[in-house]
This record gives structure tokens, sequence and C-alpha cells, in this order.
């Protein structure tokens, strides 16, 4: 089960009741942050969860409504006294950016582990999900990303039976792992069928349109996608600026064939996103206007 709540949804500057660009997840025992905009840590307490387990940090790119808010997470890690390392992935110039901003969160009693995307598309393996960063189009180099978290194949007692494996060693084999017993070498894929569909979630923001956002959203479980404007007369400013509308939005998502889609980073002039959901929906029924701290829990399929 991936828990998942976008802690932040506003855009440019925060708001009383709007909190800039974040997103948590919570996936067995670790926690993953995908950008730290200003009151990111004031809305994971309101929550109800914890800045401790994050493990993970990445960010999509370096304005200052996407990363504002880490300092002061970091010294709050920091007088938690934890010890574990963080991991940090960002665009090229990671590590020069956030030591910058260290300048008033010196002395942390934790290690930062930097990884700096160097190419269009990045994969990696994290704590058990898998990360794929996908660069957009945006006016700095932005990426977006997708996580998914992997599901094997359906284990075969009948198999394990025949082949004559032990059941305290059938835990080790479901998990991916090889098992000698006996002088005999047993691999997953005697005893596991065919990869089965995982859980997939992609984040997106700040960007033009894109055929590499509609790809890696490719039947997403939750696709969450910038809308900065909700107004009709806004695409030009959008066009100039590198930031999509609603519209624009719920188009990537009806290609992608995402489940469901979640508009978030609104432009502070953008008061009731709401009102215009019923022509979004019209292009993509399963729109939902993001909001501060909106969550959910997705879990396998049956």
């Amino acid at each position: 089960m991936l828990d998942v709540c976008l802690l932040g949804t506003g855009g440019m500057m925060p708001l009383p009741k709007r909190a800039l660009t974040a997103l948590m997840m919570r996936y067995n025992g670790s926690s993953l942050l995908i950008d730290c905009g200003e009151g990111t840590q004031v809305a994971i307490r309101e929550k109800g969860w914890s800045v401790n387990p994050i493990d993970t940090i990445c960010f999509t790119h370096y304005h200052g409504d996407h990363i504002s808010g880490l300092p002061g997470l970091l010294l709050s890690m920091g007088n938690a006294e934890r010890t574990s390392p963080l991991t940090m992935i960002g665009p090229k110039g990671l590590k020069k950016v956030v030591n910058a901003l260290r300048i008033i969160a010196p002395g942390l009693p934790f290690e930062i582990n930097y990884v700096e995307l160097n190419n269009d598309i990045c994969n990696m393996e994290i704590n058990g999900l898998t990360l794929e960063a996908f660069k957009v189009d945006h006016s700095v180099t932005c990426y977006g990303y997708s996580v998914i978290v992997p599901r094997t194949g359906k284990f075969s007692v009948e198999n394990a039976k025949r082949l004559g494996i032990p059941v305290k060693m059938w835990n080790v084999l479901q998990k991916g792992n090889n098992v000698e017993y006996e002088g005999k070498l047993y691999t997953p894929e005697m005893v596991l069928g065919p990869e089965r569909k995982g859980i997939k979630l992609t984040y997106c923001t700040d960007t033009r349109p894109d055929e590499i956002i509609a790809l890696k959203a490719k039947d997403a479980d939750l696709f969450i996608c910038e809308g900065m404007y909700g107004e009709k007369d806004k695409l030009k400013k959008a066009k100039e600026n590198k930031h999509m509308t609603f519209y624009e939005a719920a188009g990537l998502a009806k290609k992608a064939g995402a489940d469901r889609m979640w508009l978030t980073h609104y432009s502070p002039s953008l008061v009731k996103p709401e009102q215009y959901m019923e022509e979004v929906r019209a292009i993509f029924p399963a729109a939902e206007c993001g909001k501060d701290r909106k969550s959910i829990s997705l879990d396998f399929e049956d």
C-alpha cells in the first residue's frame, strides 16, 4: 500500500489556506517527499505524519516555491536527533543549491547523499520503489517523477511442493531472492508466475504539455499534474511562462489512460478552482481538484 498526501497545492506564493508545492508518500516504513515549498513541514504535522521517516527528497526544479521549505525541514530533522542518512534527488546543481540553503542549517547530525539527474530519463530503485525521473518543458531544467511499487507474480504453492522446497524457504523466494537447500539452488522463477500490475503514481508540475508526460503517466493509478490556470483566457500566459491550464492537464491524463488525476500548483489568482471542473471533466471524467492535505491510499488490484 502506498499512502499519498498532497501537502501543498500553491504555485509562486503561499496563501492563508494554500501552502506551496509538496507531495509526500509513505511505503513500508519509509517516506519520500517530492518538492518542499514553504509550509511543507507544517502541512506534514497538520496531516498527523512525521518528518523523521523521510529518507528521500526529490526536487522537480529549483524555483523558490518548490524548495524554500527545505532549510526549516532539515533543521527540524536535526533537532529531532536524526542520524540516518538522507538522499536527495534533483536536476544538475543539486548539491550546490542545497549547500547554499544550508548556510542557515549547518552542522546537521546526518549525512546527505546527492543524486544529480543528468539525462532526459533516469531510473533508479529506492527502498523497494522504482523511481522514474523524466525531463519536462519548463523555463529551467525540470523533471517529473513516476513512483512505482512493483509486484511480483503470484506464488505457486503447487510448484513449491512439487519441487520439494521447505515452507520456511517460500517467503525468501516470494521476495525475489534465490535460496539454496541441500545442495540445490532454487530461484524465484521456479515458483512465481508472471509479474503483476503494481502501483503507479506520476507527479508533474511546472511544464508545458509534452509527449513524455503522457508516456510516463501511462496507466497511472494517480496522475498529479500542474493546473496553473483554470481561466481559458490565460492560455497565452501559460505558454509564455511554460505552465499548463486545467484543460491541457486533462488532455494529458486522457492520453495517458490514468485512473484518476489531481490538479495542483494553482496560480495565486485562482481562488476557486472547482468552478472550472465541469469542462475539465468533459475532457477527463476522473479529474479532481487537488487541495492541501488531500490524501489517498493506493493498493494493489485484487
